[in-house]
């Protein structure tokens, strides 16, 4: 995949196009000069065209290789944009007193000041500058926004300016900057002690290349043959320009089996003119087309190697036969008439883009979990992020603001869930004012006005000091209100995904969601003729030209007369960037037409066909969606019932049950909530895209073309619309993605059973939400008593097996539950007569359990990739809790876990101490052991009166095996062996 480049350039095809910068039109056929930004209107970036002299008063590009189209202008022009191009200079102390303009100009990119607000992040450490601190500011060009609006100011605290100053390019002394009069005298003191002037002969010394003189002699001479060859080049294609007619061009093109390329002039006269000073390209190796583009690096093949994909060859010497002119072009244009010529090479002069352009293209098709930490490092104030209230404290209030602000933190009047403490006093505390009673009920501490004192004389105990300090009776642990840090996800952000709203307020009308974009949500409904709904969503992700598209279109019917619209909107996932139409129509049939004219463009299929629905090149692929609402608002008015059940079960269904933690879950995995709704999964969707992770499996098994990896990952993109902002999709080329993607298809197959049972249940019914959730589950479940022997059974199973190498946190069982699920124990009946059976450990994500508990436990279908399961795929279970317990995949901030004893009928064993893949079991074996080097004490196992076996014993380690396994694994490849007994709802208590 090519680097995406910020600039382009070419000889302007009309006169129409306004320069940005001087806003006076561009002539025809001149140089002119774009930034590609990107366009808030499409899924793609835009060029804003410049003359070429007003483009350098703006941008400061690094180099030609940043500019795309370079390679295609006339030598001349290469020659002279190539002179204007420059780093930019840099600020040096002037001896005389006197600067050139060019280093006037770039002194106006610089300035020192007082931070205005505490909200600006540092460019540097990347944490926030707080309100009245000297700050220092560089406009930059490259960034998405010094890009649109020609400069950036991004700001640096002094000190963190003054590490960075060699990069940024100051090299004068501070006195210099703009602004540094207007600072205090003590201020001023420190910018010179900070910033002195850095003499000549320590800056950091840039020198060309000195090249051999043989190999300067190699490059003069091929400077001579590409100026020769440009000269030709251009002589075919202004001739061409000048006399041949479009069709003429297309038929010499076409005689010479050369595919035209479509929809752009110039592009079609650089492919003719190629074609007559080098030859007629032979078919490409890959897809055999014969349609290529020239560019900096070589010949780009612009045909498809499938209906997802482009083909990715780039051929630098390309094999060519003779062009040929046939004879009715030869007697209408007098230059034909007499052409002749040899195919010939073209030479390739690669400049390749600047650092900075690469650093930007990389940070693009990055993750964006995966970013780069700060340049400078810069020890965090004691009391940042810390955000405060005041209350009872009127006299000393403003003083305290300042103290907390240059400790780093801030003050908010409002009490909200995000307020670290509360500073009062004790009086207020027993006078349980209102601010003081909302503090209570969400559990935020009160501390005194001396804790800034403490804080002040020992910043690393900030946290502790709320809680030991407190002065009332509650609180929540403090550190749990932090935010997380918002500066470096904010560097990422782009100006397009700042303001996303998270969620859409959704109405439906005879089971389908009129658009809220269209505005006729309470006067139209979705028009349906039998089973034909006029409802689509299209998708498109395509990386190699960083498309994640969608496609909104909907035929609307008023609900009291006749009339009809036709709205649509498009976009990028997961962004602001996109636009909308909305068309009226006093005719049904019109509307129709409408619709299907859209449909075609945007697929390339008549919609009236769309059951034999086929994917074109280029094109939109259907998603299968479709909005249900109101659901939950539907059961709100039973909320009141009292419920039935025990208040243990009714938390524990409330948990299971929660459609927010589901949507938490399917964000982790950056999947698109408006495209694809909870619930709205479908079976066939799903498998399609366990298909497409299979494949990609199968690929790097087998060393596949990187080609191949694009084409799935298209394919898998566009099945499960992802939301990455303004960042490419990432490429799936590793087993980790692999692996990654199979257990993200996982939990949407199973949030897709709990959201339909919640769905399909009677709202009619008056009974709680809580009881109808639990019906639904077909199992019953017995809370345990915790005085009771068998609970102290199961919790010494819990304290003893927690492995020494999973320490980074506790587990406390806050409720264990007696567990029959319907049918079950009929379906283990046959099992129950087999030796070796054992109580074992399984863990899975809170959201997996509705699934679990409904259906039990599942294996993988036929369809998805065999990554993960080290032993095949089968259902996996741990005699030590905690290797269970990792699979719960908690956090400190969603530390509730589940985890499940069940009773596993082993019988003869396959023993292994390596990775094997099992697909079948040898005759006579009934289930697989991984045997790992630690595991609970067997003299010390329980055995209950049925024969089974509890692993209770504390861990030991048998040294002389020789294992890959740390611990335990026991494997069965038939449902039927597994019989659900116990449900632990724990709580993970993280110590770091």
């Amino acid at each position: 995949m090519d680097v995406e480049l910020p600039y382009m350039v070419e000889y302007s095809k009309t006169g129409r196009a306004s320069c940005k910068g001087c806003k006076t039109p561009i002539p025809k056929d001149v140089v002119r000069i774009a930034v590609m930004v990107q366009s808030a209107f499409h899924d793609g970036k835009t060029p804003n065209w410049f003359h070429k002299d007003c483009f350098f008063k703006k941008q400061k590009p690094a180099s030609v290789g940043d500019i795309k189209n370079f390679e295609n202008l006339r030598f001349a022009d290469q020659t002279e944009i190539k002179e204007m191009i420059g780093s930019g200079p840099v600020v040096v102390a002037s001896k005389s007193g006197k600067r050139s303009k060019a280093e006037q100009a770039a002194l106006k990119d610089f300035s020192i000041e007082y931070s205005k607000s505490s909200r600006a992040g540092c460019r540097g450490c990347e944490l926030k500058i707080n309100k009245d601190e000297i700050r220092v500011s560089k406009t930059v060009y490259d960034t998405e926004v010094g890009m649109k609006y020609g400069g950036q100011k991004v700001w640096h605290h002094l000190e963190c300016f003054a590490q960075m100053r060699a990069d940024i390019g100051w090299f004068d002394s501070g006195e210099n900057l703009p602004g540094y009069k207007s600072l205090k005298k003590e201020d001023k003191e420190l910018v010179l002690k900070t910033l002195p002037a850095i003499k000549s002969e320590d800056m950091p010394e840039v020198k060309k290349p000195k090249l051999e003189p043989n190999i300067e002699a190699e490059e003069k001479e091929k400077m001579k043959k590409l100026q020769k060859q440009n000269d030709v080049l251009f002589k075919y294609r202004d001739n061409i320009k000048k006399e041949m007619k479009k069709h003429d061009i297309e038929k010499l093109l076409r005689y010479n089996t050369q595919e035209p390329i479509p929809g752009d002039s110039e592009k079609l006269l650089d492919q003719a003119a190629d074609l007559m000073a080098f030859g007629a390209i032979k078919p490409c190796p890959e897809c055999k087309s014969t349609q290529f583009i020239f560019n900096k690096s070589g010949y780009s093949c612009n045909g498809n190697i499938s209906e997802w994909t482009k083909c990715t060859q780039l051929l630098t010497e390309p094999k060519r036969t003779a062009c040929k002119i046939p004879d009715e072009l030869k007697s209408e244009y007098s230059f034909l008439s007499s052409y002749k010529k040899k195919p010939e090479t073209r030479i390739i002069q690669y400049i390749p883009p600047s650092a900075a352009t690469i650093a930007k293209d990389i940070a693009i098709k990055k993750n964006p979990d995966e970013l780069d930490g700060p340049k400078v490092k810069r020890e965090k104030p004691p009391l940042y992020n810390f955000k405060f209230s005041v209350v009872g404290l009127k006299e000393e209030e403003e003083e305290i603001k300042k103290r907390i602000a240059k400790l780093g933190g801030k003050c908010d009047s409002k009490i909200t869930d995000g307020t670290i403490a509360v500073i009062s006093t004790e009086k207020e505390v027993k006078k349980l004012s209102s601010r003081i009673t909302k503090a209570k009920e969400l559990g935020i501490h009160i501390v005194p006005m001396k804790y800034l004192d403490c804080v002040e004389s020992d910043s690393s105990g900030a946290l502790n000091f709320i809680s030991s300090m407190t002065l009332c009776d509650w609180g929540t642990d403090p550190a749990a209100r932090l935010p997380q840090d918002e500066i470096k996800s904010s560097k990422s952000k782009s100006i397009y995904t700042k303001s996303v709203p998270k969620s859409v307020t959704l109405k439906m009308k005879n089971g389908l969601v009129v658009d809220p974009g269209s505005g006729l949500e309470n006067v139209a409904h979705v028009y349906v003729k039998g089973d034909d709904k006029y409802n689509v969503v299209l998708g498109l992700t395509d990386i190699q030209r960083n498309k994640n598209s969608f496609y909104k279109l909907q035929l609307l019917e008023a609900d009291t007369k006749n009339k009809y619209w036709v709205y649509r909107s498009w976009g990028r996932i997961g962004t602001t960037i996109g636009n909308s139409k909305l068309e009226d129509f006093h005719s049904l049939i019109d509307a129709k037409q409408c619709f299907f004219d859209v449909y075609a463009d945007k697929t390339g299929n008549d919609f009236r066909n769309r059951n034999n629905f086929v994917k074109m090149p280029g094109r939109m692929y259907p998603i299968d969606v479709q909005y249900d609402a109101g659901d939950e608002s539907k059961q709100s008015k039973f909320d009141n019932i009292p419920s039935k059940l025990d208040p243990a079960v009714q938390k524990l269904v409330q948990l299971i049950f929660d459609v927010d933690t589901m949507k938490k879950t399917m964000m982790e995995f950056h999947i698109d909530m408006e495209k694809m709704p909870l619930g709205k999964l479908s079976l066939k969707q799903i498998q399609s895209a366990y298909t497409v992770v299979n494949e990609i499996y199968e690929l790097i098994q087998q060393s596949g073309s990187n080609a191949r990896f694009i084409d799935a990952t298209n394919r898998f993109y566009t099945l499960i619309p992802h939301s990455f902002g303004v960042h490419a999709p990432p490429l799936i080329e590793t087993i980790e993605q692999v692996e990654s993607l199979r257990q993200m298809l996982d939990s949407l197959s199973e949030i897709e059973i709990a959201y339909n049972l919640i769905k399909h249940e009677d709202t009619s019914e008056e009974k709680n939400p809580l009881d109808k959730h639990y019906e639904k589950l077909k199992t019953q479940l017995e809370p345990i008593d915790k005085k009771s022997d068998e609970f102290k059974l199961l919790k010494n199973y819990v304290q003893n097996t927690h492995a020494s190498t999973h320490s980074s946190y506790e587990l406390e069982i806050i409720d264990v539950f007696k567990v029959a699920r319907q049918g079950e124990a009929r379906r283990y009946k046959p099992f129950k007569k087999l030796h070796n059976r054992k109580l074992l450990w399984h863990g899975s994500r809170l959201t997996n359990f509705v699934g679990i508990l409904s259906h039990g436990l599942k294996i993988a279908p036929p369809e998805a990739p065999p990554t993960g399961y080290m032993f095949g795929k089968g259902i996996y279970f741990a005699d030590m809790v905690s290797k269970s317990a990792n699979y719960c995949c908690t956090s400190q901030q969603n530390s509730t876990g589940l985890m499940m004893l069940s009773e596993v009928a082993l019988g003869d064993m396959m023993e292994c101490t390596a990775a094997k893949y099992v697909t079948e079991l040898p005759k006579g074996k009934h289930s697989c052991f991984g045997h790992g080097r630690t595991m609970p004490d067997p003299k010390e196992s329980h055995f209950r009166d049925d024969g089974v076996e509890i692993p209770l014993g504390k861990p030991i380690t048998d040294d002389k095996l020789k294992s890959s396994l740390l611990y335990n694994e026991f494997i069965v490849y038939d449902i039927a062996q597994v019989n659900i007994q116990y449900l632990f709802r724990m709580e993970f208590k993280y110590k770091y």
